[in-house]
């Protein structure tokens, strides 16, 4: 997979294999910001992600902000969809997460919080074609 990276997809399995093929560039460290409206696939992308790595249990963290999964890896699952205060991500210690070398960092509405991104990581966007298409974006900030 060259990054950028753009398709239209209109099936989950359409969805499945860009996830493969993106999976196999992600390496321990990588921070990863999945934005888009609700409903354009965000949690499946981290879902499908997360399967390849031997973790079958992830879910939103929407309520809670923070899932921790251990699979082939260590995965910390952000949701920042209800953070009103960047104050409340440094409460959590999102630092030390994010500077974690040997996790992945999945962040759901990372574009609400902005300034806790590392300088380096991977942006997945997500829009609507229509009922059933959405458009992938993946780029690498650097």
């Amino acid at each position: 997979m060259d990054i950028p990276f753009k398709a239209e997809v209109h099936s989950e399995l359409q969805t499945e294999e860009i996830v493969k093929k993106f999976f196999k560039i992600v390496q321990k460290g990588d921070t990863i910001a999945l934005n888009g409206n609700l409903g354009t696939g965000k949690t499946y992308f981290i879902k499908t992600f997360c399967k390849l790595l031997n973790i079958n249990d992830a879910d939103s963290p929407t309520f809670s902000i923070l899932n921790e999964y251990e699979g082939a890896c260590s995965v910390y699952h952000f949701d920042f969809y209800r953070i009103k205060k960047v104050e409340e991500l440094y409460d959590l210690g999102i630092d030390e997460y994010i500077s974690d070398p040997n996790s992945i960092k999945l962040i759901e509405w990372a574009e609400l919080m902005p300034e806790v991104l590392p300088r380096k990581y991977f942006e997945v966007c997500l829009s609507f074609l229509d009922v059933k298409g959405r458009m992938i974006e993946i780029i690498y900030h650097d």
